[in-house]
């Protein structure tokens, strides 16, 4: 007779991926791109909306980097808190077009 000496334990196996488009990639969608350069605010609108979130949220400070850290962690993207911000502080208009491409693409 056999003693099982261990527990049966659950394993959820999420493979992380890149972002399908890169950062700087701005002109592979040209309307993204052109409100992400000129109206960044109806863009970020437009990125809550595809989220599922209100179309206000990014009315409210800090929301673009939950909408950002959101849309990693649903999709299972590589990164983390840190990058988000970096990348938000620093080239804020080339985020925001990824993250709308990542949406177009993901759904």
């Amino acid at each position: 007779m056999d003693v099982v000496n261990r527990q049966p334990q659950s394993t959820n196996v999420h493979r992380t991926t890149d972002w399908t488009t890169g950062v700087c990639e701005c002109f592979d969608d040209m309307p993204v791109c052109l409100l992400g350069t000129f109206v960044p605010c109806v863009l970020a609108c437009i990125i809550s909306k595809q989220y599922g979130e209100c179309l206000c949220l990014p009315c409210l400070p800090g929301t673009l980097m939950s909408l950002r850290t959101g849309i990693r962690e649903r999709h299972h993207v590589q990164g983390s808190i840190v990058e988000d911000w970096f990348m938000l502080c620093c080239i804020p208009h080339c985020a925001l077009c990824q993250m709308s491409r990542e949406l177009k693409i993901r759904q």
